[in-house]
Parts: structure tokens; sequence; C-alpha cells
């Protein structure tokens, strides 16, 4: 989220606390008969306002207005943990030199998946609690070595962060290891 996502939900959090204080305070105040001495509530007024032939045309309205909101709202609140393009080192405070941030985490990804004993690898570049991840993930066959490909993929990683060449990124390396072997799985 964003801070002026962050920033709307906690203005709203606030306001709609106070009504909701205020409405309670009023309703505890009309159901012991405390709301002013002498004093009754009139809904004559609300009646003449909701039986006006605007009324239904303006309540589609605000309505249509609400939903839109909410569905703003919403989206606002999908999480999104890709980084897209990421600026280079030596880009300058424009930030000229820019690159796809999952490209170089994919070609990593490919060496990571030729080491003997991988099954498959993916990688990524993602924003995670404020940070910049390069997330590398691979799948083991059973019978691999997994000091090899542990040691394989540390020295992936390093190169990544190496081509990278910032020091606010930092490497993940997430290795799982396949149910059955390839090789015996029988169609």
């Amino acid at each position: 989220m964003s801070r002026g996502v962050i920033a709307v939900d906690r203005l709203v959090a606030v306001l709609l606390g106070l009504l909701l204080v205020a409405g309670g305070v009023a309703g505890l105040a009309w159901w012991t008969g405390d709301l002013a001495p002498g004093t009754s509530l009139d809904t004559a007024p609300v009646a003449d306002v909701t039986g006006a032939g605007w009324f239904p045309a303006a309540c589609g309205g605000l309505a249509v207005v609400l939903a839109l909101l909410g569905l703003w709202w919403l989206l606002a609140h999908v999480p999104r943990r890709g980084a897209g393009q990421v600026a280079l080192p030596g880009s300058g405070p424009r930030g000229a030199l820019r690159v796809e941030g999952d490209a170089p985490a994919k070609a990593a990804a490919q060496v990571l998946g030729a080491v003997p004993g991988v099954r498959s690898a993916g990688g990524r570049l993602v924003q995670d609690r404020g940070r910049l991840v390069a997330e590398l993930s691979a799948t083991l066959e059973p019978r691999a070595d997994l000091a090899e490909v542990a040691a394989a993929a540390g020295e992936v990683r390093e190169q990544l962060l190496e081509v990278l060449g910032r020091p606010d990124v930092v490497g993940r390396v997430r290795l799982g290891v396949a149910r059955a072997d390839r090789g015996s799985r029988v169609s």
C-alpha cells in the first residue's frame, strides 16, 4: 500500500470512530431520556426530505459514488509485491538506467536450473516489507546432493546481487524437494 492509501485509511478510521462514539452517546441519551430536559425528537423534517421527488435520484447517485469509492479502496489494498522497473547504479538522480526487475532474477534462475539435481527454478524481484528482495526458488529432485545445490544457489544469489549492483537489494533462496524422482514415475 502507498503512503496516501494508509493516510486515507487512518483518516477514515478516525472519522468513523468519532461518528460511532457520537452516535452511541446520542442513542444512550435518547434511550435514558436525558437528551435535554423538556425536549423531544421531531422526525417530521426527515419525513419531508425522504418524501421529496429528488430524494430517490440523490440516493442512487450517492450509492454509485460510494460503490466507486469502495471499489477504489479495495483495489488500493491489493498487495503488489512485484518491483517493476529498478534503477541501476550510475543512473544519476533521474534514474535513466533502468532494468525490468524480474529479468536478472529469471536469468539467475536459469543458471540455477542447470545445476545437477535441480528440477526447476524461478526468480523474481519483489518488494517485501519495504525492501527489494531478489528471490530465487528451486525444486530439487529427492536424490539431489543438498550441499552441492545449496552451495551453487548461494553462488548464483551472490552473482545476481553483483549484477544488480545495489546495496539495498537482499537475496533470498528457497529450496524445496519434489515428492518423487522424475525417473520413478509410472505412466
